[in-house]
């Protein structure tokens, strides 16, 4: 089967269960310590951005899910924090989780975002135009090694908006 094979759609309120259960199967329980967590801790479930919170199904199976967060940086608005994007871990490495980032980023920049923020791997999400924030401009709670903490200009020139601590958008 291909990528073809697989459908992504808005995450629905029945789909939180198995989203919960990707979620824990790609990253256990340690997740929860990880500094992008700690700034989702303010988000409840009625205020994250539902059009942004995606699936992708193959037939019946739950492949993927890729949530965003709306963030302040420095108290400036408009700018999401990417994550928890999960793959099944029988269908890593095939190409599920590129195709489901595109789509968000698309629907993102169709929502009038302006920055993406992620803690990654630089090898993953630079082939999407990810590339590591300049050092201290953007700042996470906790300990973030700063080759891991990346950012995605979905409008040129974004970033010079964008200076300091990261906290939920509430």
């Amino acid at each position: 089967m291909s990528l073809s094979d697989f459908v992504i759609r808005q995450e629905r309120q029945r789909d939180a269960a198995a989203v919960a259960r990707l979620s824990a199967s790609a990253f256990g329980p340690g997740r929860f310590a990880r500094s992008a967590y700690r700034v989702r801790e303010g988000a409840d479930a009625s205020s994250t951005l539902d059009q942004l919170k995606l699936c992708a199904w193959r037939g019946e199976q739950l492949v993927g899910s890729l949530h965003f967060t709306p963030i302040l940086v420095g108290g400036a608005s408009g700018a999401l924090l990417l994550g928890p994007l999960a793959i099944a871990p029988d269908r890593m490495g095939q190409g599920w989780g590129c195709q489901l980032l595109e789509e968000g980023l698309k629907r993102a920049e169709a929502a009038g975002y302006r920055l993406v923020v992620l803690v990654g791997d630089l090898s993953y999400y630079g082939r999407l135009d990810f590339v590591v924030s300049p050092s201290g401009r953007i700042i996470l709670p906790g300990p973030v090694d700063p080759a891991r903490l990346l950012v995605k200009e979905l409008v040129s020139g974004a970033l010079a908006e964008y200076w300091g601590d990261v906290r939920y958008a509430n």
